[in-house]
This record gives structure tokens, sequence and C-alpha cells, in this order.
């Protein structure tokens, strides 16, 4: 699937929780479906700045594909990155430096999260991008 077409399916999954009570409790479910981060790369060079709570971010090229793992200490924050990585993962560097994050004002999110968690929110979006642009930098 594209990112795109991941992107879309989150959106439709979202939009069948009429309040955020049930969108949150989904966001923590999708947490607990997180690819976790092997303990070795729980390192400070793997946390993402600007998050308030702890998120490890790994990635890695696979078949010409970057494959992400994370973790993080607080549950919404692990629902968060889940859904980063769900989009993101097992795609091409390219695709994902060209992609947009549209998706994320589409369910919602921005609007209700903390400003904080807001801010990490970029912060993680910004570091898979900088991976991604390292990889393509390493194919070029």
């Amino acid at each position: 699937m594209t990112i795109a077409e991941i992107q879309e399916e989150i959106i439709d999954e979202f939009s069948m929780f009429e309040d955020w009570e049930e969108r949150y409790q989904y966001m923590i479910d999708l947490g607990k479906t997180l690819p976790l981060i092997d303990e070795q790369f729980k390192t400070d060079e793997n946390i993402i700045k600007g998050c308030q709570s702890k998120v490890w971010v790994h990635a890695e090229m696979q078949d010409d594909k970057v494959v992400f793992t994370a973790d993080s200490d607080a549950i919404i924050t692990k629902g968060i990155i889940a859904i980063l990585i769900r989009s993101f993962s097992n795609q091409h560097p390219k695709d994902i430096i060209e992609s947009n994050t549209d998706f994320i004002d589409q369910i919602g999110l921005k609007e209700h999260l903390s400003p904080t968690r807001a801010n990490g929110l970029v912060s993680m979006i910004k570091q898979i991008k900088m991976y991604a642009l390292a990889y393509q930098t390493q194919i070029n």
C-alpha cells in the first residue's frame, strides 16, 4: 500500500468513532500494536527531541525501504507514534520525504492534543522525514 492509501485507511478508521474519548482509546489500542524498538536502540540518539514524554524511533533500510520501530513511556504518545510508523514504515525514502501529513488534521488529532504533545507530534514527523532523507542521500 502507498502512504496515501494507508493514511486514507487511518482516516476511515477514526471516522467510525463519534467522540474523542473513543478515539483516544483507539489510539491507546494502536500503541499496543506498535512494532517495538529493540532495547539496544533505546538510546539518547534515538530519542525524539521536543517530546514531553520519552519517544524512541529507530530506522533501518531493508530492500530499499525504511523500516521503523519505536516505543514511548506514555500510552497516548505510543498511540501517536504507532499511527506515524504505520503510515511511513516499509516505504521508499523518497515517498516518505514527499508525503504530506494532512491526514493528522483530518482525523482531528492535532486539535485534541495539548500544546506540548502537538509539538512532540511535529518533532516525530520531522525525525521520520530526517531518517528518510538520510537514507535517500545514501541511495543517490
